[in-house]
């Protein structure tokens, strides 16, 4: 009898952030395998304003922190890239919306590692199909639905 191997993704923690609030790392490791359909390497990054602003300015040409940034270094399995979080964004946006910060970082980080594995938003259908990947994984966490409540423009569009 042949057996398929498991998948072990490498998922490095790193919290450079002052915020409080944070998710341990086993909870974002949990959320991250959660998303991942195959092996990855990938590092997750708490950060603060500062850097959240420096990073979009530099990567996206945008000059504010955003609640999450992906960058792919490879665009097949086994993927590899980071994903940079944004504390005091992503508390604010929870807070705005009503919702426990956990349940906006679980979404914020699978978010971000959908687009590591090539899913986008950037048409409606598109869009469709991720964001029904993203409520089935946080349904798995017992997450609501984080687009049932939330405007549009804070679908991380």
């Amino acid at each position: 009898m042949s057996r398929t191997p498991q998948r072990s993704p490498k998922i490095t923690v790193q919290n450079a952030s002052t915020a409080r609030n944070v998710p341990t790392a086993l909870r974002i490791r949990r959320w991250a395998r959660a998303a991942l359909a195959t092996d990855a390497e990938v590092t997750i990054r708490i950060v603060g304003t500062t850097e959240g602003r420096l990073l979009n300015r530099s990567y996206r040409r945008k000059d504010h922190a955003t609640n999450v940034l992906t960058f792919v270094f490879r665009e097949h399995a086994p993927f590899s890239g980071d994903i940079a979080l944004c504390a005091p964004v992503i508390t604010r946006e929870a807070r705005a919306q009503r919702k426990p910060v956990a349940a906006h970082y679980a979404h914020m980080i699978i978010h971000g590692l959908l687009h590591l594995q090539g899913y986008d938003h950037e048409s409606e259908g598109d869009a469709t199909v991720m964001e029904r990947r993203e409520r089935t994984l946080l349904a798995t966490f017992g997450y609501p639905d984080p687009y049932k409540a939330a405007p549009r423009h804070t679908r991380g569009r």
